[in-house]
């Protein structure tokens, strides 16, 4: 297993993509907690669902030796979202995921940036054939992304919960 100061970084043009540090929870904790949270289960008002939450994303890099990388911005070093290969416990199929946490980072390919990077790490560092978007259906900018990226609706494919969910197969390796 690796540690998080085992992880790879990843850079793009405008970003680099890192594992999850302390100083993202106010950048997580904002975005957890409000209205943009609601295509992952929130918002999480609770006390501590928030930080039980960023704790996942810490975790699942040492539970499984990948996870999602936190998006910056590559010259102000800002948090501006997380995206990258994810398989919670009891999940269908490896997953390629994404949130950006900064509602100004929208609209501008920074997430489209930042999956290609992502995908392209999930196939060629770690062996990935294929991966999965999980994405509710109200959420036209993801599935948008999804399509952007080459991913297809696959309406046979299994996907965790018992909510309505599309499932989108991306392409992967030279089919990228």
């Amino acid at each position: 297993m690796v540690t998080l100061s085992d992880t790879p970084v990843l850079t793009t043009e405008r970003l680099v993509l890192r594992a999850p540090q302390a100083g993202d929870w106010p950048a997580w904790r904002d975005f957890a907690s409000g209205e943009r949270a609601r295509w992952i289960g929130g918002p999480m008002v609770e006390p501590g669902h928030a930080w039980r939450a960023f704790g996942h994303i810490v975790g699942h890099w040492v539970l499984r030796g990948f996870g999602s990388f936190v998006v910056t911005d590559r010259d102000s070093g800002a948090a501006l979202g997380s995206v990258g290969p994810w398989r919670p416990d009891g999940w269908p199929e490896n997953e390629l995921g994404w949130t950006l946490w900064d509602a100004a980072a929208e609209g501008r390919g920074i997430a489209h940036e930042a999956a290609l990077a992502a995908r392209d790490f999930a196939a060629r560092g770690l062996g990935w054939t294929t991966a999965v978007s999980y994405i509710l259906p109200a959420n036209a900018r993801s599935a948008a992304l999804a399509e952007r990226l080459g991913a297809v609706l696959d309406p046979d494919a299994a996907h965790p919960g018992k909510e309505p969910c599309l499932v989108y197969r991306h392409p992967m390796g030279a089919a990228a």
